[in-house]
């Protein structure tokens, strides 16, 4: 899901969900809960049936990150992204601010970096998934999603390969996004996280989640609000008229807004 955590370079991100693996796992004491409890599962395994079933969808995600001062006091940054996707070859990131403003467009053929301040803009061709893409954005411009998984085909797929240590129940808030969701924690090899579920939609609401291998130990975090789960999105919404007749500029991470340090290759 946000938040379960994609362990690639893309992805230290906090908007994503994390991998339901049923192997077998060593028998637990009778004091001590079931390292995966079947609970935790079915929360986060509806939660990822969920997104992979919306064939467009808008959401608005509020990311946090920690990065230390010079003198080494945390500082906390944080992003707005406002996301309209439609699968599986269309995207649009608004991004207001903090920092300089600027948007994203992909329509399948090629990604579009904007900086309305400045009227300057970069394109470049694409591969034909959002999935492939994500990989590309990086690749070609530091372009970081912090919400990545919510937009892959199959959510919970993205830890399979490194394996869930834990995962159990925590309980239900009423607090967080002003509902109830129930809360999960979960942890691998290389990340643990605590995230919160709607109970009644299984939309991610806000994820946690802490890179125990990172020098720093920062706490990243996204909240999630405004969900919208369509069947399309309108043609216009992965284009911009203003964009396209803007001035060129070398692809690269636009504006004067600071990214998270990627994560390293795992």
């Amino acid at each position: 899901m946000a938040a379960i955590c994609r362990l690639s370079k893309w992805s230290l991100a906090i908007g994503v969900l994390l991998p339901l693996r049923l192997s077998a796992q060593p028998t637990p004491s009778a004091s001590e809960p079931p390292p995966i409890e079947p609970k935790a599962v079915e929360i986060l395994k509806a939660a990822c049936d969920t997104l992979a079933a919306a064939k467009a969808m808008s959401f608005t995600a509020v990311s946090t990150y920690e990065k230390a001062a010079r003198n080494g006091q945390p500082l906390f940054y944080t992003t707005l992204n406002q996301v309209t996707m439609q699968r599986p070859d269309k995207l649009r990131v608004i991004t207001p601010g903090d920092g300089t403003p600027d948007e994203f467009y992909y329509d399948g053929k090629t990604i579009t970096a904007y900086v309305p301040s400045a009227d300057l803009v970069a394109v470049a061709d694409a591969p034909p998934t959002i999935e492939q893409m994500i990989d590309v954005a990086w690749e070609k411009a530091a372009i970081y999603f912090p919400f990545a998984d919510m937009l892959m085909p199959k959510p919970c797929a993205v830890f399979e390969e490194h394996g869930l240590n834990s995962a159990f129940y925590v309980g239900q808030s009423k607090i967080v996004a002003r509902t109830t969701t129930d809360m999960v924690a979960v942890a691998g090899d290389n990340v643990e996280a605590e995230l919160w579920i709607g109970t009644a939609d299984h939309l991610p609401r806000l994820v946690r989640a802490v890179y125990p291998h990172e020098p720093a130990h920062a706490l990243y975090q996204t909240e999630y609000s405004d969900w919208r789960l369509t069947d399309n999105a309108a043609a216009a919404d992965f284009a911009s008229e203003k964009a396209a007749k803007a001035k060129p500029m070398k692809f690269q991470p636009p504006g004067l807004r600071e990214a998270p340090p990627a994560p390293a290759k795992q």
